[in-house]
């Protein structure tokens, strides 16, 4: 799927000879021809991405089917319509500069320091002299972190949190009481945020049994500057088709006729019909046949799946 002559935009071809032995060796050995031996390891590498997302997902309790996806870092757009079809995701996003969008969210996100305290105690029966004594440390030493950093001191601002737990358990929930410049909560309402969590994650809860608080936790955030967002001009016309190539998207079918496109040549509203190429110098999204993609005003290019995928068939041996 990668044009070996484009990497990089150009400043850094793919010696696709060297690429071809080496994926030879492993072909001969498995008894397949060398491009059905690179698609299955396309899709291997899909499958892996996938077990791991749902994995993530199953841990939380969220069923990603439906959900859509977001591809981000050079590799990912190449991947990620494969990916969502494993998923069962209807949409991919192509954010603008998907190959730095971790660097990027570090530009936008807030400016944020964690800081935690135990002080183990049954809800209630901690005097609440000492846990704001505890908390006031907590807001002194996260203020003059977020001041060292270039933050102004008026915009710091805190989030609280407690680590709770039924007594005589070992592990706690985590529960996040609200923002403000003291303790947000009292003791029925961190009681009531407790029960309703801990059904959530359990499916029950333990009435009669005490609740202990075990460690209380203060986020100091502060907003970070903001990043101006282009606009792309509307679209007039088709989108121009930078030239043609022979792409293989599954292992045991022929390469497909698939139009490339210049992503910094694209234009908002321009709609772009899979299979299709779309390369920028970081990174190539891949939309796949029985999708189509469209770009926003801001850039971000969003892929809907059409057609539902046919099962791959097995190579013969």
């Amino acid at each position: 799927n990668l044009d070996a002559a484009y990497f990089l935009g150009g400043e850094m071809p793919l010696a696709t000879d060297a690429a071809t032995d080496a994926m030879a060796k492993v072909a001969s050995t498995l008894g397949v021809d060398v491009a059905d031996c690179a698609a299955g390891v396309h899709e291997l590498v899909n499958a892996s991405m996938a077990a791991a997302a749902r994995m993530h997902a199953v841990e939380r309790g969220v069923d990603v089917r439906g959900v859509p996806l977001i591809a981000f870092g050079g590799a990912g757009p190449v991947h990620a319509c494969g990916v969502a079809e494993l998923l069962e995701a209807p949409r991919v996003i192509f954010p603008v500069n998907a190959s730095v969008l971790s660097a990027f969210g570090t530009l936008v996100s807030p400016v944020r320091i964690d800081l935690a305290r135990s002080k183990v105690a049954v809800l209630g029966e901690l005097d609440p002299a000492e846990r704001d004594a505890l908390l006031d440390e907590l807001r002194h030493r996260g203020r003059a972190i977020l001041v060292a950093a270039g933050v102004d001191p008026s915009a710091v601002r805190f989030r609280y949190g407690l680590d709770a737990r039924y007594l005589g358990q070992g592990n706690e929930l985590t529960l996040w009481l609200g923002e403000g410049d003291a303790f947000p909560a009292g003791t029925d309402e961190i009681l009531a945020r407790f029960d309703a969590e801990y059904r959530r994650v359990y499916g029950l809860t333990i009435p009669g049994l005490a609740v202990e608080g075990v460690t209380y936790r203060l986020s100091a955030v502060a907003p970070p500057a903001e990043v101006p967002v282009g606009s792309l001009a509307a679209a007039v016309g088709e989108p121009v088709v930078d030239r043609r190539r022979a792409v293989r998207f599954d292992r045991g079918r022929p390469p497909v006729d698939t139009p490339v496109y210049r992503r910094p040549l694209l234009a908002a509203g321009h709609r772009l019909a899979g299979p299709a190429i779309v390369e920028e110098r970081e990174t190539t999204a891949v939309i796949r046949p029985g999708w189509s993609a469209e770009v926003l005003a801001d850039g971000t290019i969003v892929a809907t799946r059409t057609v539902t995928r046919a099962t791959t068939p097995e190579v013969a041996r």
